[in-house]
């Protein structure tokens, strides 16, 4: 009869859940980072810690520091019963999913705190430690926060754990450390979060924190193209770990596709291993995952070639970004536009030739409005882009963040052509490049999609002097393979494969050494002035 109960109350929660992300368009969920964990995957995670904890540890305590409408509660119940649970509390922001929490579960014990969890805890009068959570905390990206919530935060982790978190962390990186820092020693704990922090430099505190401050027990990173969340374009990954130093000796579970009960790889790694390992999703080692570098960080990589940099953020393309036809016809001065690629999805070609006047040879001939006079000047003698930049306001354009923090709000980031540009984003798996490296011989520019590359000290100058060995260089840009750009990158839900600068300039450059060996000795004393 209970079970039933419960069933019922299970089936009326994912109703609720339902009716309630409805009433809210998906940019503001994004920004709340409100994505519910669905119940089936929230009973596999409780049935897991099961495994670890058995029957002796007795009564639990749950806790989940982000309840929502309380589907790991629900889950818990399941999988552990309504006896065994000691106490459960939730916290909660939204008044909407606290009220719905207390109204279903109120009978079966769950006490729901209405509130932000990262003040609740900080409180000294914050509820009872708990001996188990289970929680999928806010997905909030660090641009969602605000500077002095986030200088608080940091603040505050560091207080309590004594990690000092980069200011790139999403939400859930403080969530995760705080209700460690709240819980009981010995306890277990499970965590749905992104996967980013596996790879990426803001993810290097927590990452120490696992192998260091807990005993991690599993990983199990979902294959990205089974994104958990139908609305969340994440990549996740399951984090099992108790609140105790790991054991010497002690490797963690690395595990990758399928479920967590069956996943499709696993493989134990040392703590020692993962302690030297930059990125993390290279493990689990499988057919699936095609994720591998072929640099050590000790052989030529292409930062020692190039300049590597981001194409300009105009704050709004839309407006600022025209072709170049209707620019002429707006009469918009031509020294005040500058030529500008395309979106990569809008470029076919990887060779861009220029016309006369440096403009590239394509189909869509595009230029960027980039002017550094005050406004009185441009009304005076440039009427037609007066006339232009007057539309802005009806638009919202200079409500934009960027466009708001520059004077004059329609100067550009500056940047020179870049004789060579890498998309930024891009799907693609085995042999298949998630990035395509462009030959620019225009004067275009090119938006942040593109990564630019700048050539470096003798490079340059080999190609200043010889420049149709461009043509040597882009072929040796394409020879990068796309397991090793996607090694480098970071991948996200769907298979939405992206890459940093810096990641870029990780890559094995051992090709243009073997091209050009005389280039080996000025690599290795550039190597030696970092040693």
């Amino acid at each position: 009869m209970i079970a039933q109960c419960h069933s019922t109350t299970e089936e009326r929660r994912q109703s609720i859940q339902s009716a309630i992300d409805a009433t809210k368009p998906a940019a503001e969920r994004n920004r709340l980072g409100q994505f519910a964990t669905p119940y089936p995957l929230a009973v596999d995670i409780a049935c897991y810690v099961e495994s670890l904890i058995g029957r002796s540890r007795g009564s639990i305590r749950f806790a989940d520091p982000s309840i929502g409408s309380g589907s790991f509660f629900s889950a818990a119940l399941t999988v552990y019963g309504r006896k065994r649970m000691e106490s459960a509390v939730g916290v909660e922001l939204d008044p909407v999913f606290c009220e719905a929490a207390r109204d279903l579960w109120a009978d079966a014990g769950l006490e729901v705190v209405q509130g932000d969890f990262s003040r609740v805890v900080a409180n000294g009068s914050r509820p009872a430690a708990p001996n188990l959570i289970l929680a999928n905390p806010p997905y909030v990206r660090h641009h969602h926060l605000d500077r002095a919530d986030k200088e608080r935060l940091q603040r505050l982790a560091y207080k309590m754990t004594g990690v000092e978190v980069n200011g790139l962390a999403g939400l859930y990186v403080y969530f995760l450390l705080l209700a460690t820092a709240w819980m009981e020693d010995g306890g277990y704990a499970a965590w749905l979060i992104p996967s980013e922090f596996m790879d990426v430099n803001y993810g290097t505190a927590l990452k120490r924190f696992l192998t260091d401050r807990v005993t991690l027990t599993r990983a199990h990173r979902f294959d990205p193209d089974d994104v958990q969340f139908g609305d969340a374009l994440v990549s996740s990954v399951v984090l099992v770990f108790r609140k105790s130093p790991p054991p010497s000796g002690h490797e963690s579970e690395f595990t990758f596709g399928g479920t967590i009960a069956e996943p499709h790889a696993c493989e134990r790694i040392s703590l020692e291993r993962l302690r030297e390992s930059r990125k993390w999703t290279g493990y689990p080692g499988h057919a699936k995952n095609d994720r591998h570098t072929l640099s050590d960080g000790n052989g030529p990589t292409l930062s020692d070639f190039f300049r590597v940099q981001r194409g300009i953020a105009t704050g709004c393309n839309k407006f600022f970004v025209l072709e170049r036809a209707d620019a002429k016809r707006r009469g918009i001065p031509a020294k005040y536009l500058r030529p500008i690629l395309p979106s990569p999805r809008h470029l076919k070609v990887t060779v861009i030739d220029a016309d006369a006047d440096g403009s590239p040879v394509i189909d869509r001939q595009l230029c960027v409005i980039d002017c550094d006079l005050p406004e009185h000047v441009v009304e005076q003698r440039h009427p037609g882009l007066w006339e232009y930049l007057q539309t802005a306001e009806a638009l919202g354009v200079k409500d934009g963040y960027l466009v708001g923090k520059r004077m004059p709000w329609y100067k550009q980031e500056q940047r020179e052509p870049a004789p060579f540009l890498c998309t930024y984003m891009g799907r693609g798996s085995d042999d298949k490049r998630p990035f395509r490296f462009i030959w620019n011989r225009s004067a275009a520019i090119g938006t942040n999609l593109y990564l630019m590359l700048y050539p470096l000290s003798g490079l340059a100058a080999m190609l200043r002097k010889h420049p149709e060995r461009g043509a040597d260089v882009h072929e040796l840009l394409g020879r990068v393979t796309g397991h090793e750009l996607r090694g480098e990158g970071r991948v996200y839900g769907g298979g939405l494969n992206k890459i940093e600068p810096s990641e870029l300039g990780r890559i094995s450059a051992a090709p243009f050494v073997v091209r050009w060996p005389e280039f080996e000795s000025a690599v290795q004393r550039q190597a030696e002035l970092f040693v």
